[in-house]
Protein backbone atom coordinates (compact mmCIF):
# COMPACT_ATOMS: atom_id res chain seq x y z
CA UNK A 1 0.00 0.00 0.00
CA UNK A 2 1.42 3.44 -1.05
CA UNK A 3 2.21 5.89 1.58
CA UNK A 4 -0.68 8.15 0.02
CA UNK A 5 -2.75 5.19 0.62
CA UNK A 6 -2.41 5.02 4.57
CA UNK A 7 -3.21 8.40 4.95
CA UNK A 8 -6.13 8.44 3.00
CA UNK A 9 -7.41 5.24 5.13
CA UNK A 10 -6.71 6.88 8.55
CA UNK A 11 -8.45 10.05 7.59
CA UNK A 12 -10.94 8.32 6.07
CA UNK A 13 -11.18 10.10 2.73
CA UNK A 14 -10.11 9.10 -1.12
CA UNK A 15 -6.37 9.29 -1.88
CA UNK A 16 -7.16 12.33 -4.32
CA UNK A 17 -8.28 14.49 -1.40
CA UNK A 18 -4.99 13.55 0.53
CA UNK A 19 -3.45 15.26 -2.93
CA UNK A 20 -5.95 18.30 -2.56
CA UNK A 21 -4.83 18.72 0.36
CA UNK A 22 -0.45 18.06 -0.09
CA UNK A 23 -1.03 19.95 -3.28
CA UNK A 24 -3.12 22.71 -2.07
CA UNK A 25 -5.19 22.25 -5.30
CA UNK A 26 -8.94 22.09 -5.45
CA UNK A 27 -11.69 22.13 -2.46
CA UNK A 28 -11.59 20.45 0.44
CA UNK A 29 -12.74 21.28 3.68
CA UNK A 30 -11.84 22.96 6.65
CA UNK A 31 -12.63 19.89 8.80
CA UNK A 32 -11.62 17.14 6.25
CA UNK A 33 -8.31 19.28 5.87
CA UNK A 34 -7.70 18.76 9.65
CA UNK A 35 -8.23 14.99 9.17
CA UNK A 36 -5.75 14.86 6.80
CA UNK A 37 -3.12 17.18 8.09
CA UNK A 38 -3.13 14.70 11.55
CA UNK A 39 -2.93 11.89 9.75
CA UNK A 40 -0.03 13.19 7.52
CA UNK A 41 1.79 14.22 10.84
CA UNK A 42 0.82 10.64 12.29
CA UNK A 43 1.92 8.94 9.53
CA UNK A 44 5.21 10.96 9.20
CA UNK A 45 4.14 11.04 5.41
CA UNK A 46 6.44 12.62 3.16
CA UNK A 47 4.82 13.74 -0.75
CA UNK A 48 6.80 13.21 -3.83
CA UNK A 49 7.66 17.25 -4.74
CA UNK A 50 8.55 15.80 -8.32
CA UNK A 51 5.50 14.43 -9.32
CA UNK A 52 3.93 10.74 -9.70
CA UNK A 53 6.06 9.91 -13.05
CA UNK A 54 9.64 10.05 -11.21
CA UNK A 55 8.02 7.71 -7.98
CA UNK A 56 9.70 5.26 -8.84
CA UNK A 57 12.93 6.29 -10.68
CA UNK A 58 15.97 7.69 -9.55
CA UNK A 59 16.89 11.56 -9.64
CA UNK A 60 20.70 11.03 -10.01
CA UNK A 61 21.26 13.23 -6.77
CA UNK A 62 22.83 12.84 -3.90
CA UNK A 63 22.74 15.38 -0.95
CA UNK A 64 25.09 16.35 1.21
CA UNK A 65 24.38 17.67 4.55
CA UNK A 66 27.16 19.63 6.60
CA UNK A 67 27.53 21.11 9.75
CA UNK A 68 29.42 24.51 8.58
CA UNK A 69 30.51 25.20 4.74
CA UNK A 70 32.00 28.23 5.64
CA UNK A 71 35.23 25.68 7.32
CA UNK A 72 38.01 24.67 4.57
CA UNK A 73 37.65 21.45 6.28
CA UNK A 74 34.09 21.06 4.89
CA UNK A 75 34.75 22.41 1.63
CA UNK A 76 37.48 20.10 0.72
CA UNK A 77 35.15 17.24 1.99
CA UNK A 78 32.61 18.20 -0.11
CA UNK A 79 34.96 18.46 -3.14
CA UNK A 80 35.77 14.64 -2.56
CA UNK A 81 32.13 14.05 -2.76
CA UNK A 82 31.29 16.15 -5.77
CA UNK A 83 34.01 14.49 -7.66
CA UNK A 84 33.12 10.59 -6.78
CA UNK A 85 29.46 11.14 -7.39
CA UNK A 86 29.87 13.14 -10.75
CA UNK A 87 32.26 10.28 -12.26
CA UNK A 88 29.27 7.79 -11.71
CA UNK A 89 26.33 10.59 -13.33
CA UNK A 90 25.32 11.83 -9.71
CA UNK A 91 24.79 15.02 -8.69
CA UNK A 92 25.10 16.74 -5.42
CA UNK A 93 22.97 19.11 -3.14
CA UNK A 94 24.46 20.85 -0.44
CA UNK A 95 22.66 21.92 2.57
CA UNK A 96 24.56 23.76 6.06
CA UNK A 97 23.11 23.32 9.34
CA UNK A 98 25.33 25.27 11.79
CA UNK A 99 24.65 22.09 14.11
CA UNK A 100 20.99 23.01 14.99
CA UNK A 101 18.87 19.61 15.14
CA UNK A 102 16.10 22.10 13.75
CA UNK A 103 17.64 23.48 10.40
CA UNK A 104 18.77 19.97 9.66
CA UNK A 105 15.22 18.47 10.21
CA UNK A 106 14.13 21.02 7.52
CA UNK A 107 16.70 19.75 5.25
CA UNK A 108 15.86 16.63 5.01
CA UNK A 109 12.16 16.84 4.99
CA UNK A 110 12.76 19.42 1.90
CA UNK A 111 15.42 17.01 -0.01
CA UNK A 112 13.07 14.06 0.88
CA UNK A 113 10.61 15.20 -1.06
CA UNK A 114 12.84 16.32 -3.97
CA UNK A 115 13.51 12.21 -4.15
CA UNK A 116 17.35 12.83 -3.35
CA UNK A 117 18.69 9.07 -4.06
CA UNK A 118 20.53 9.20 -1.16
CA UNK A 119 22.38 11.21 2.08
CA UNK A 120 25.69 11.78 2.87
CA UNK A 121 25.22 13.50 6.59
CA UNK A 122 26.92 15.04 9.50
CA UNK A 123 24.24 14.34 11.78
CA UNK A 124 23.48 17.55 14.54
CA UNK A 125 21.28 14.70 16.34
CA UNK A 126 20.16 11.06 16.64
CA UNK A 127 16.53 12.23 15.67
CA UNK A 128 17.92 13.11 11.52
CA UNK A 129 19.55 9.40 11.61
CA UNK A 130 16.16 8.07 12.96
CA UNK A 131 14.10 10.02 10.56
CA UNK A 132 15.71 8.42 7.61
CA UNK A 133 16.00 5.19 8.52
CA UNK A 134 12.39 5.01 9.20
CA UNK A 135 11.64 6.34 5.79
CA UNK A 136 14.87 3.83 4.15
CA UNK A 137 16.55 6.31 2.87
CA UNK A 138 19.83 5.03 2.07
CA UNK A 139 22.64 7.70 3.98
CA UNK A 140 26.00 7.76 5.03
CA UNK A 141 27.32 9.27 7.88
CA UNK A 142 30.28 11.55 7.78
CA UNK A 143 32.89 12.60 10.76
CA UNK A 144 30.78 11.28 13.57
CA UNK A 145 31.06 7.95 15.66
CA UNK A 146 28.03 6.52 16.31
CA UNK A 147 27.95 3.34 18.72
CA UNK A 148 25.80 0.49 18.83
CA UNK A 149 23.97 1.68 15.95
CA UNK A 150 24.05 -0.35 11.94
CA UNK A 151 25.09 2.45 10.37
CA UNK A 152 26.97 3.66 7.60
CA UNK A 153 29.67 5.67 8.29
CA UNK A 154 33.33 7.27 7.38
CA UNK A 155 35.48 9.36 9.96
CA UNK A 156 38.91 10.54 10.98
CA UNK A 157 40.56 8.42 14.18
CA UNK A 158 39.60 11.69 16.55
CA UNK A 159 40.81 9.39 19.93
CA UNK A 160 44.21 8.45 18.00
CA UNK A 161 44.91 12.04 16.31
CA UNK A 162 44.03 14.16 19.87
CA UNK A 163 46.35 10.94 21.69
CA UNK A 164 49.58 12.06 19.82
CA UNK A 165 48.74 15.92 19.57
CA UNK A 166 49.26 15.36 23.41
CA UNK A 167 51.82 13.05 23.79
CA UNK A 168 53.78 16.17 21.54
CA UNK A 169 52.81 18.32 23.79
CA UNK A 170 53.76 16.08 26.76
CA UNK A 171 57.40 15.60 25.19
CA UNK A 172 57.92 19.14 25.11
CA UNK A 173 57.72 19.36 28.86
CA UNK A 174 53.61 20.45 29.20
CA UNK A 175 52.03 19.38 32.32
CA UNK A 176 49.58 22.41 32.28
CA UNK A 177 46.83 21.69 29.40
CA UNK A 178 43.65 23.47 28.26
CA UNK A 179 41.63 21.82 25.84
CA UNK A 180 38.69 23.80 23.86
CA UNK A 181 36.50 21.72 22.13
CA UNK A 182 33.20 21.49 21.07
CA UNK A 183 29.94 20.53 22.55
CA UNK A 184 29.61 17.30 24.91
CA UNK A 185 27.18 15.01 23.30
CA UNK A 186 29.05 15.56 19.51
CA UNK A 187 30.95 12.64 19.37
CA UNK A 188 34.33 14.11 17.42
CA UNK A 189 34.21 17.06 20.48
CA UNK A 190 34.15 14.03 23.11
CA UNK A 191 36.42 11.47 21.29
CA UNK A 192 38.91 14.03 21.26
CA UNK A 193 38.81 14.86 24.83
CA UNK A 194 38.98 11.11 25.21
CA UNK A 195 42.08 10.96 23.53
CA UNK A 196 44.07 13.72 24.72
CA UNK A 197 43.27 12.42 28.59
CA UNK A 198 44.35 8.72 27.43
CA UNK A 199 47.80 10.53 26.18
CA UNK A 200 47.95 11.78 30.03
CA UNK A 201 46.92 8.42 31.41
CA UNK A 202 49.49 6.63 29.38
CA UNK A 203 51.94 9.18 30.22
CA UNK A 204 51.12 8.63 34.29
CA UNK A 205 50.52 12.12 35.08
CA UNK A 206 48.16 12.74 38.07
CA UNK A 207 47.10 16.91 36.68
CA UNK A 208 44.19 16.93 34.10
CA UNK A 209 43.44 19.49 31.86
CA UNK A 210 40.82 22.19 31.80
CA UNK A 211 38.50 21.11 28.98
CA UNK A 212 36.22 23.75 27.69
CA UNK A 213 33.17 22.61 25.76
CA UNK A 214 31.79 24.73 23.21
CA UNK A 215 30.98 25.17 19.84
CA UNK A 216 33.07 24.26 16.72
CA UNK A 217 33.29 27.56 15.80
CA UNK A 218 35.51 30.75 16.48
CA UNK A 219 33.83 33.04 18.37
CA UNK A 220 33.40 29.73 20.98
CA UNK A 221 37.65 29.53 20.78
CA UNK A 222 37.64 32.75 21.37
CA UNK A 223 35.77 33.15 24.36
CA UNK A 224 36.61 29.92 25.58
CA UNK A 225 40.24 30.97 25.51
CA UNK A 226 40.10 34.34 27.25
CA UNK A 227 38.08 32.05 30.05
CA UNK A 228 40.98 30.15 30.27
CA UNK A 229 44.14 33.14 30.51
CA UNK A 230 42.39 33.58 33.86
CA UNK A 231 43.60 29.92 35.08
CA UNK A 232 45.46 29.38 38.08
CA UNK A 233 47.82 28.02 37.19
CA UNK A 234 47.53 29.45 33.17
CA UNK A 235 47.60 26.55 31.08
CA UNK A 236 51.17 26.69 29.15
CA UNK A 237 49.20 24.56 26.08
CA UNK A 238 45.74 24.67 24.27
CA UNK A 239 44.65 22.13 22.19
CA UNK A 240 42.11 23.08 20.04
CA UNK A 241 39.83 20.51 18.86
CA UNK A 242 39.14 22.49 14.99
CA UNK A 243 40.81 24.41 12.92
CA UNK A 244 38.28 27.21 13.44
CA UNK A 245 38.72 26.97 17.31
CA UNK A 246 42.35 27.53 17.14
CA UNK A 247 41.89 30.60 14.88
CA UNK A 248 39.30 32.14 17.53
CA UNK A 249 42.08 30.73 20.05
CA UNK A 250 44.68 32.77 18.39
CA UNK A 251 42.75 36.11 18.17
CA UNK A 252 42.23 35.78 21.76
CA UNK A 253 46.02 35.38 22.67
CA UNK A 254 47.01 38.27 20.12
CA UNK A 255 44.62 40.88 22.24
CA UNK A 256 46.36 39.50 25.28
CA UNK A 257 49.79 39.48 23.65
CA UNK A 258 50.56 36.23 24.42
CA UNK A 259 52.95 35.07 22.27
CA UNK A 260 53.16 31.47 20.44
CA UNK A 261 54.75 29.68 20.81
CA UNK A 262 56.62 31.42 23.01
CA UNK A 263 54.52 31.89 25.35
CA UNK A 264 51.94 29.72 24.97
CA UNK A 265 51.78 26.73 22.63
CA UNK A 266 48.59 25.64 20.55
CA UNK A 267 47.83 22.56 18.41
CA UNK A 268 44.86 21.81 16.55
CA UNK A 269 42.58 18.99 14.88
CA UNK A 270 41.77 19.70 10.96
CA UNK A 271 44.93 21.37 8.56
CA UNK A 272 43.82 24.57 6.67
CA UNK A 273 44.44 24.20 2.97
CA UNK A 274 47.72 24.62 1.33
CA UNK A 275 45.66 26.97 -1.00
CA UNK A 276 45.12 29.89 1.92
CA UNK A 277 47.75 29.59 3.76
CA UNK A 278 51.10 30.62 2.36
CA UNK A 279 53.24 29.57 5.53
CA UNK A 280 51.48 27.06 7.56
CA UNK A 281 51.73 27.83 11.23
CA UNK A 282 49.23 25.42 13.57
CA UNK A 283 51.04 21.97 14.48
CA UNK A 284 48.04 19.29 13.49
CA UNK A 285 46.17 16.45 13.21
CA UNK A 286 45.18 16.61 9.65
CA UNK A 287 42.41 14.33 8.48
CA UNK A 288 41.97 13.37 4.71
CA UNK A 289 39.41 15.73 4.45
CA UNK A 290 38.75 15.21 0.31
CA UNK A 291 39.60 10.95 0.87
CA UNK A 292 36.26 11.21 3.84
CA UNK A 293 34.27 12.72 1.20
CA UNK A 294 35.54 10.56 -1.81
CA UNK A 295 35.15 7.40 0.00
CA UNK A 296 31.87 7.78 1.69
CA UNK A 297 30.32 8.60 -1.81
CA UNK A 298 31.46 5.39 -3.40
CA UNK A 299 30.41 3.35 -0.21
CA UNK A 300 26.57 5.06 -0.54
CA UNK A 301 26.56 4.69 -4.52
CA UNK A 302 27.77 1.19 -3.97
CA UNK A 303 24.90 0.91 -1.71
CA UNK A 304 22.17 2.05 -3.99
CA UNK A 305 23.88 -0.16 -6.60
CA UNK A 306 22.62 -3.06 -4.68
CA UNK A 307 26.60 -3.74 -4.02
CA UNK A 308 29.22 -3.41 -1.76
CA UNK A 309 30.11 -5.07 1.87
CA UNK A 310 27.78 -7.21 3.64
CA UNK A 311 26.95 -5.37 6.66
CA UNK A 312 27.21 -1.89 7.54
CA UNK A 313 30.66 -0.06 7.55
CA UNK A 314 32.55 1.87 9.85
CA UNK A 315 35.55 3.38 8.24
CA UNK A 316 37.85 4.96 9.98
CA UNK A 317 40.67 7.02 8.47
CA UNK A 318 44.11 7.52 9.65
CA UNK A 319 45.31 11.18 10.87
CA UNK A 320 48.80 12.60 10.27
CA UNK A 321 50.66 14.76 13.01
CA UNK A 322 52.15 17.62 11.23
CA UNK A 323 54.47 19.39 13.75
CA UNK A 324 54.85 23.27 12.98
CA UNK A 325 56.05 26.43 14.84
CA UNK A 326 52.84 26.55 17.10
CA UNK A 327 54.28 24.09 19.91
CA UNK A 328 57.59 24.44 21.19
CA UNK A 329 58.93 24.14 24.67
CA UNK A 330 57.11 25.80 27.67
CA UNK A 331 57.35 28.93 29.12
CA UNK A 332 57.67 29.21 32.97
CA UNK A 333 54.16 28.69 34.47
CA UNK A 334 52.80 32.02 35.93
CA UNK A 335 50.36 33.22 38.17
CA UNK A 336 47.37 35.67 36.48
CA UNK A 337 48.76 38.18 38.56
CA UNK A 338 52.40 37.62 37.16
CA UNK A 339 51.67 38.85 33.22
Amino acid sequence: MSAIHEVAKRAGVAPITVSRVVNNNGYVSDETRRRVEAAIRELDYIPNALGPSLRFKRTQTLALVLSDITNPFWTTVARGVEDAANLQGYHVIIGNTDESPDKQEDYLLFLMKKQVDGFLIVPASSGSLKMLQKHRVPFVVLDRNIPDEEIDSVRGDSVKGAYELTKHLLGLGHRHLAIVTGRQDQSTAYDRVMGALQAIEVAGLSERPQVYWGEFNQESGYIHTKQLLQAEPRPTAIFAANNFLAIGTMRALREARIRVPKDMSVVAFDDLPAAITIDPFFTVAAQPAYEMGKQATELLLSRLAGEGPKGHQEIVLPVEIIVRKSSGKPARTLSRKAW
